[in-house]
């Protein structure tokens, strides 16, 4: 599938993705859908230092990824976290690889030394996907955050860029 850098005109599809994840699981820690215009003002305050790519077949976008600011402080500045999401019907068929390692090779061409990936606890999936693309466990943070009446650990793996 043809991976491209995320568009203004993406955000329509990655809001409603990422809305449905929202509301139907705890992988994502809002409570309420994001209105149409949070992501893509984020996207363009972000874009110019960390890469946001989106995965598409046709005019539909399948999936996309995105790095941003792990810590605020100076010396984190090349150590980003990554974050992606697929639709439903793109899950399960490789394509999450193929737009992760296109997203770390972004990382890499714009100079950062690591990536971290914090994945809401239990998601074996993402644990597979984080674990093949080469990145380690370096914590588990207990019950982080509260979500549809549970409490939900938050693992953090890390990648060498």
């Amino acid at each position: 599938m043809p991976i491209r850098e995320t568009a203004a005109e993406d955000f329509a599809a990655i809001t409603a993705m990422t809305n449905e994840v929202i509301v139907t699981t705890a992988i994502h820690f809002g409570y309420e859908p994001l209105a149409d215009d949070e992501l893509v003002a984020l996207w363009r305050t972000q874009r110019e230092d960390f890469p946001w790519l989106t995965l598409y077949e046709g005019s539909t976008v399948l999936g996309y990824a995105k790095a941003g600011t792990w810590r605020a402080r100076a010396a984190y500045r090349w150590t980003c976290e990554t974050t992606i999401y697929l639709a439903a019907s793109a899950r399960g068929k490789g394509f999450g690889m193929q737009l992760y390692n296109a997203l770390l090779d972004a990382c890499r061409a714009r100079g950062f030394h690591s990536a971290i990936g914090g994945i809401t606890l239990p998601n074996p999936a993402s644990v597979v996907l984080h674990e093949q693309l080469g990145f380690a466990s370096v914590g588990v943070v207990r019950e982080a955050g509260s979500k549809f009446g549970t409490w939900h650990d938050v693992g953090f793996w890390q990648k060498m860029l």
